[in-house]
């Protein structure tokens, strides 16, 4: 397992990945940064954890989203050109990621018990 350092809203985070997962997880931290980065500009939430509350359920409500709202037919095509990691990702597999997000989530926030 390789550790990559990484910076989200000017903050440093030390973050495993898999060999070969360097830009995949580059991606991710680029999206989350870019989308709490957002909610924070706002300025209507200030507080770094509830921003990464809603980043998270935004990211992990587009990504749904994205599932429900194509056709068969555009999913189909979409697929040909998906990565062997996103064509066997199923709906199913997509809540099983989207619940361990949220769980991940509940445990960061435990100490403050609140989500908003």
């Amino acid at each position: 397992m390789k550790q990559l350092e990484v910076q989200i809203m000017g903050q440093s985070y030390l973050l495993s990945c898999p060999e070969g997962g360097d830009a995949r997880l580059l991606d991710a931290v680029e999206r989350v940064d870019t989308a709490m980065c957002k909610i924070r500009d706002g300025g209507k939430v200030r507080a770094r954890d509830r921003i990464a509350v809603l980043a998270a359920l935004n990211l992990a409500f587009d990504l749904a989203d994205r599932g429900t709202a194509t056709s068969p037919a555009t999913r189909a095509s979409a697929t040909d050109t998906a990565s062997p990691r996103q064509q066997a990702l199923a709906p199913a597999e997509e809540n099983l990621l989207l619940d361990s997000l949220l769980e991940r989530l509940d445990e960061a926030l435990a100490d403050d018990g609140r989500l908003l």
